[in-house]
């Protein structure tokens, strides 16, 4: 999610600073050449080589956060993903209903990001992964690296272009994942038309119950940093996101959050998201 990586430039041409308080999201543009989609067609992707990499790799910490096992990864299973990514980059997406688009975005999301991430290996954090995106960036979101159809597209235009105005729905963050320990646990499966709602209200939950999301000590409210850079996307205030949050909290946490109308601080953790 890029803007856990866009830098606001005068941020720091005055400051200098390099902190999360300088980055903002991008703002949710539409790329009109992917609204095309065939409502009633029973189209599906085979997403099962994607399934099989999240099967071996994927990992379950002890504290709540999926972990990928990146050192592990065969030289055998590296080309399996390259080719899985090209597979999505030729399907034809127009002919997808809308359900199973979302899914294939999601999941080409995910698999770039992994791609990229297994082509630097090993770093600290995905943002020392540069690219060459913009004079500002940090982190590969912003370069062209996968061409569906023939049109080039960056990470961004995925989440910034084509999800979130396309689909409008706040739990894309729980579901698209950056490589980070604070960010969404990257799904343990692919997603699918038929259990894209299910596995976003699942992530939703997951997320908000964990530490990483929302925490509450001594009384004060402590977020991820994707409810500050996404605030527009969960209703465009704290209250709207204290909502949100309120909406998925577990009752412990729920009771925590009751009542309150701000919150005292945005945390988020860089570190990649690696299980050794």
């Amino acid at each position: 999610m890029s803007a856990r990586h866009s830098i606001f430039a005068a941020a720091i041409a005055l400051s200098g600073c390099t902190t999360l308080e300088a980055q903002v999201a991008p703002a949710a543009e539409p790329l009109a050449r992917w609204q095309r989609h065939s409502a009633a067609s029973p189209q599906t992707v085979d997403h099962r080589a994607w399934g099989a990499l999240l099967e071996r790799y994927r990992v379950a910490g002890a504290d709540g956060v999926a972990r990928m096992r990146y050192a592990a990864v065969t030289p055998g299973d590296r080309e399996a993903l390259k080719q899985y990514v090209a597979r999505l980059e030729a399907a034809d997406v127009d002919a997808l209903g809308r359900g199973e688009q979302f899914a294939y975005w999601v999941n080409l999301y995910n698999a770039a990001t992994l791609r990229i991430v297994l082509d630097h290996y090993p770093v600290k954090s995905i943002r020392d992964i540069s690219l060459g995106g913009g004079l500002f960036e940090t982190g590969p979101w912003g370069a062209k690296v996968v061409a569906v159809k023939g049109e080039r597209l960056s990470l961004d235009d995925i989440e910034h272009r084509i999800l979130r105005p396309l689909w409008r729905d706040p739990r894309i963050h729980y579901v698209a994942n950056c490589a980070s320990i604070g960010c969404p646990d990257l799904p343990a499966r692919p997603l699918t038309g038929a259990t894209a709602e299910a596995m976003l209200e699942d992530a939703a939950r997951a997320y908000i119950n964990h530490p990483r999301g929302v925490s509450v000590r001594g009384g004060r409210i402590i977020a991820s940093s994707i409810y500050r850079w996404y605030k527009e996307d969960y209703g465009g205030n704290e209250r709207s996101v204290l909502a949100h949050l309120r909406r998925y909290a577990a009752p412990a946490l729920a009771a925590q959050l009751a009542g309150a109308s701000e919150i005292d601080r945005y945390d988020y953790d860089w570190r990649l998201n690696e299980a050794r």
